[in-house]
């Protein structure tokens, strides 16, 4: 009787870790597919675009982070979309007329109504997509448009590193996440595409730029497009940005949250096209790397219910009493800040937050506007 809920509990063991142990593994098998720009082929007009809500204290840094990237490439063009700032984010925009352009809303429209607006403006070859709290190395643009010399490249994604790791355990939970995920794109993008974009550093050609709807993430929908026009997705080797991460738990919760409801309600638009148009190589790769984390929380609660059963089943009570308390207690711990057991708490806390956001997308709830996370700055 007890074989059953062990070899269940087994698998459930072996799904939710795939994403992040075997998933990465099965990628090295793949075959890989180099890049191959012309070298007699100009680099393509380029533009920046990017949106800010609230962001006068991570505005001196960008601006400054413009001027830099201005200098060593005096013809990129360089736009920005305030959306109803309610402090003085506009008015700091606006006195930079030499450096960029203003877009500005008259109501609070989100992201992705936001850089649709900066790319029907832009007459440029190349939409470079940030983030207004994000800095881009000055010379991460000559790699980026180098790639697109590949006439197989439609999208190109830099690699994003936080640089407050050491400011608590919550930024130190996410940068590590961050390292494996950008890791992860990197094996993806050596055998094909890589599945999706972050929006701190991505770029797409102008030309196939779709129909983003507002309630939805843009830099998913905009980046995975790519892939349906035939083109390749891939990760800029020497493409770097850096961003302060958030430093406070319940501020992650929710930026986990929401993230996930937009980024489920965009997997709900975007898959009956991704069915359709991806090769199988390319849907494996989505599953595993999508699906199967957003589920994370069910499939650990399926695992501890048939492990629970199988102790049970073969007479082990005791040890079923001790390993729920100790569990309890380690949370418990965790969230009282005690080093290693707030790891684990913190890490627990997000694959929650996850699965969450993917309940309110299927309850049908949407978040369209977006705010800074406090313990960011």
């Amino acid at each position: 009787m007890a074989i059953f809920p062990a070899i269940f509990s087994g698998l459930c063991l072996l799904l939710f870790l795939h994403p992040y142990i075997s998933f990465p593994l099965s990628l090295r098998m793949m075959r890989p597919r180099p890049l191959r720009p012309a070298s007699d082929t100009p680099w393509p007009s380029a533009s920046i675009l990017f949106c800010a809500h609230n962001e006068e204290r991570a505005l001196p840094e960008k601006l400054g982070n413009l001027e830099a990237i201005r200098a060593l490439h005096p013809d990129i063009r360089i736009f920005a979309y305030d959306d109803m700032s309610s402090d003085s984010t506009r008015t700091i925009l606006m006195s930079r007329p030499d450096l960029l352009t203003l877009v500005p809303s008259r109501e609070r429209t989100g992201k992705a109504t936001g850089m649709r607006h900066m790319v029907e403006q832009a007459d440029s070859d190349i939409c470079i997509f940030t983030d207004a709290n994000v800095i881009i190395h000055p010379r991460s643009i000559a790699p980026l448009l180098d790639c697109f010399r590949d006439p197989a490249v439609g999208g190109v994604s830099g690699q994003l590193r936080y640089i407050n790791d050491k400011d608590g355990t919550t930024a130190q939970v996410g940068s590590h996440y961050w390292r494996l995920e950008e890791h992860i794109k990197t094996l993806e993008s050596r055998c094909g595409s890589m599945m999706g974009a972050d929006g701190a550093i991505f770029a797409t050609r102008r030309e196939i730029y779709p129909q983003v709807p507002r309630h939805l993430l843009d830099d998913m929908t905009v980046s995975t497009s790519v892939m349906f026009e035939g083109l390749r997705l891939v990760s800029g080797p020497g493409v770097i940005a850096y961003e302060k991460g958030t430093t406070d738990s319940r501020d992650e919760f929710r930026r986990k949250r929401r993230i996930a409801c937009r980024a489920f309600n965009t997997h709900r638009y975007l898959w009956p096209a991704i069915r359709d148009h991806f090769p199988m190589r390319d849907i494996y790769k989505y599953v595993r790397h999508k699906l199967l984390r957003w589920l994370g929380a069910p499939i650990e609660a399926l695992f501890l219910i048939s492990f629970t059963a199988t102790l049970l089943l073969t007479g082990h009570d005791r040890w079923v009493l001790i390993l729920w308390a100790a569990g309890s207690v380690a949370m418990l711990l965790g969230r009282m800040g005690f080093p290693v057991f707030s790891v684990l708490y913190e890490i627990q806390l997000s694959i929650i937050a996850t699965f969450i956001g993917v309940i309110d997308s299927l309850r049908g709830r949407t978040y369209q506007t977006w705010s800074p996370a406090k313990s960011r700055n």
